[in-house]
Formats: C-alpha cells, structure tokens, sequence
C-alpha cells in the first residue's frame, strides 16, 4: 500500500503555501471534491446523495472522461456543482517533464470550456494534480495561467482497496473541521468504499451542522 496522509499536517500547509489546502472560515463551510470522474452510474449515484442532502461539490475531471461522457459533465455544472481539471490523461507529474504536464492540462482545459460555455458563467480556473504530485516548476507554469492548485486537508482513501469501508468513513469524520476540503473519488476503482462512506459522511454533516459548497 503507498504512504500517504489522511489528515493533511500543518508543516505541509505551511511549507507548500503556493497551493490550496482548506478554507478556514467560521461559518462551518466545508468543500467535498470528487475526482478522476466523470464515471458512468458512480457519478450519477454521487450526484443522487449530494441532491438528497441539499449539497454542493466540486468534481476535478478527467479530459478524456469529458470527451467520452459530455452529457454526464454537463449534467454537474446544471446541477449548480463546480468542475475542475484534473489533466486529461491522469498523469503523475512526478514521471512527467514540465511541458508534457502543461500541455495535458491544456488538453483538459479545452474540454472542459468546450461542454460548459454554453450553461456555466464560472470562469474560475481550479486544477487538482493526480495523486497530489506536481513539480514546482508545472506549478508555476499553472499559476501564471490564473489557476489555483487545489490539494486538500482530509484524504478519505477511498481508493485504497486494502482499507475497509468503515475505515473510509472514520478517515472523514475523524478529521473533518470548518475549511476542510475533503476528497473522495466518483472512479470505478473506489465505488465500494465511496457507496458506503458517502451516505454516511452526508449524514454526519447535517447531524453536525456542516455546509458543503463549491470551491469557485
């Protein structure tokens, strides 16, 4: 199983400033973002739970996943959510040079003003890099194309396969605080620790006066 933190540290906030970790606020904000979608049936199931809870999110896409399923990318911006890139072929910036990276966001880029011009008036840019790795040189690049690098305070792991569904929950609602900015995935590959979590992550946020926006 790969390292990886499930509540972000402070130390990492402070030492990586130039991204996004959370949104500190006193109003009980909270900011759910999906990535890796849209997936056939997983996002439209997710977009089922938010709706019964009155709940906004934020999807970090997938290019090729725009291109494949444009009605189903759409249907996230009619539904009031926010979309953001994630690449177009999900790529770990890490293995990949600077000028590769920053074409692919391109790429991505492009579908996503292709299907949302017509019925979204955002013109935000937000970009979450694959698996949180980007070199600061990609990074920079990206910044100096008015893009704000979304990272997160709460991993919910869902996508880790050798974790219970309960542990999934437990890593969201052990951690969740005002600002937090909490990732699960609408991918094949964590469905079933998402069906499980989900719901009950939803539930915790009203029982405990939570409100989840988008990040814009």
């Amino acid at each position: 199983m790969s390292f990886y933190w499930i509540k972000t540290h402070s130390l990492i906030k402070k030492l990586f400033s130039r991204y996004v970790w959370d949104f500190p606020n006193t109003e009980n904000k909270v900011y759910l973002t999906f990535d890796d979608g849209p997936t056939p049936e997983i996002t439209e199931w997710v977009l089922e739970q938010l709706e019964r809870h009155n709940a906004k999110a934020t999807f970090f896409c997938i290019g090729k996943n725009i291109e494949a399923y444009p009605s189903l990318f759409e249907k996230l911006i009619n539904k009031k959510h926010t979309v953001g890139n994630h690449t177009f072929n999900h790529l770990n910036g890490w293995e990949t040079t600077t000028d590769d990276y920053t074409a692919n966001v391109s790429l991505c880029e492009n579908s996503i003003e292709k299907y949302k011009n017509e019925i979204s008036n955002s013109d935000s840019k937000i970009f979450r890099p694959p698996y949180g790795k980007i070199k600061p040189t990609q990074a920079r690049n990206l910044k100096s194309q008015g893009y704000q690098i979304i990272m997160w305070d709460v991993l919910s792991a869902d996508f880790d396969q050798t974790i219970t569904e309960e542990r999934c929950l437990k890593n969201v609602v052990s951690n969740i605080k005002p600002g937090s900015i909490i990732v699960f995935h609408d991918s094949a590959k964590a469905f079933k620790n998402l069906k499980y979590a989900l719901p009950k992550v939803l539930d915790y946020v009203d029982k405990n006066g939570f409100k989840c926006e988008v990040i814009e």
